[in-house]
């Protein structure tokens, strides 16, 4: 089906286009409000500026599609393939991601406040100053993900992976990273938490966190059994901590 044909049947009141072929389809800056194209191939098609609020992504291949600036607030994109996607600016505020790939894809400045990410993969992501404000990323896959300034505020991170991310700058402020869940258990294994905000943050039940907390501010935070023999907290500012850790070395 071509992209004009699309256009057509939607402004005529037609919505169910389940598994259609969009291969590179030209669809930028297009009215697609609650559309269905769950199942649908949309691989290197251009959707930039596109509105697909509402609209019923499950299941859709957007391998290397171009979604840069486009408003998917509500969307449900439950199971679909964004790998290598570019979602800069995008707009997924409270969007259903779970289950989606977005392996090595472009978020930077996207939107991302109380986005349903569980069981998303995020590995090798592009997320600078993404807003994660509230975010569910509960056993995601954030390994090696670049979070440079992200705004993690109040996210749920319990048994997600960021082993090797870098959350220079985050602001983690409230966010559940470990908890007591030991059935969810999250890796820090050498992420880079340099100067993040973890005000307030849960780390309680760390197991061996290889971070690096280097002038991270650590303020008000759960530290009940957390294991840092390993961290680096080198000029981080400690204050007002609720904590049993083991912590030897942590110093040194």
């Amino acid at each position: 089906m071509y992209a004009t044909e699309i256009r057509s049947r939607y402004r005529a009141g037609e919505r169910d286009f389940h598994k259609t072929y969009l291969v590179g389809a030209e669809l930028s800056d297009t009215k697609l409000l609650g559309i269905n194209l769950s199942g649908a191939d949309l691989s290197g098609a251009n959707l930039s500026d596109a509105d697909l609020s509402s609209a019923d992504l499950r299941g859709a291949n957007l391998l290397g599609a171009d979604l840069s600036d486009a408003d998917l607030s509500s969307a449900d994109l439950s199971d679909a393939n964004l790998s290598g996607a570019e979602l800069l600016g995008a707009n997924l505020s409270d969007a259903d991601l779970s289950g989606a790939s977005l392996l090595n894809a472009n978020l930077k400045h996207s939107k991302l406040s109380d986005a349903n990410l569980f069981g998303a993969d995020l590995s090798y992501a592009n997320l600078l100053k993404a807003d994660l404000f509230g975010a569910n990323l509960l056993g995601a896959d954030l390994s090696y993900a670049d979070l440079l300034g992200a705004n993690l505020f109040g996210a749920n991170l319990l048994g997600a992976d960021l082993s090797y991310a870098n959350l220079l700058g985050a602001d983690l402020s409230y966010a559940n990273l470990l908890g007591a869940n030991v059935y969810y258990p999250t890796s820090l294994l050498a992420a880079n938490l340099s100067g993040a905000n973890l005000f307030g943050a849960q780390l309680q039940g760390a197991d061996r966190m290889a971070a690096t907390l280097t002038e991270a501010k650590l303020v008000d935070m759960h530290l009940e059994s957390a294991y840092l023999e390993l961290a680096n907290l080198d000029h981080a500012k400690l204050i007002r901590l609720l904590y049993a850790v083991s912590c030897r070395e942590i110093m040194r």
